[in-house]
């Protein structure tokens, strides 16, 4: 299943949820305001860091590029994708759970 959430994890629960609840071997892609948890050193970042021992996570890259995240700032391991990948990611799996 792809779970994507787009709220921030700073102002928002929707991505620790999503996390409790998502089934090892899912695809978890953050979009808009919720690429902010892709970022290294805050808050969520042992929370995201855990959930990527058992799902994959992505993140939308023009999301991070709009709100000046580069690479250097964000947690190793994340995958990147543009809305090819996103797309990719809504055609390979069988479901779409979206977070708000």
């Amino acid at each position: 299943m792809l779970h994507t959430v787009n709220k921030s994890p700073f102002d928002s629960h929707s991505l620790q949820t999503c996390l409790g609840l998502a089934k090892a071997g899912s695809d978890i892609l953050l979009i808009e305001d919720a690429v902010y948890a892709a970022m290294s050193g805050t808050a969520v970042t042992s929370m995201v860091e855990s959930a990527m021992s058992s799902s994959t996570i992505y993140a939308l890259e023009s999301d991070l590029r709009a709100r000046g995240i580069g690479s250097e700032k964000m947690i190793s391991g994340i995958n990147l994708v543009g809305y090819d990948g996103f797309v990719e990611l809504a055609v390979t799996n069988d479901k779409v759970q979206s977070w708000l």
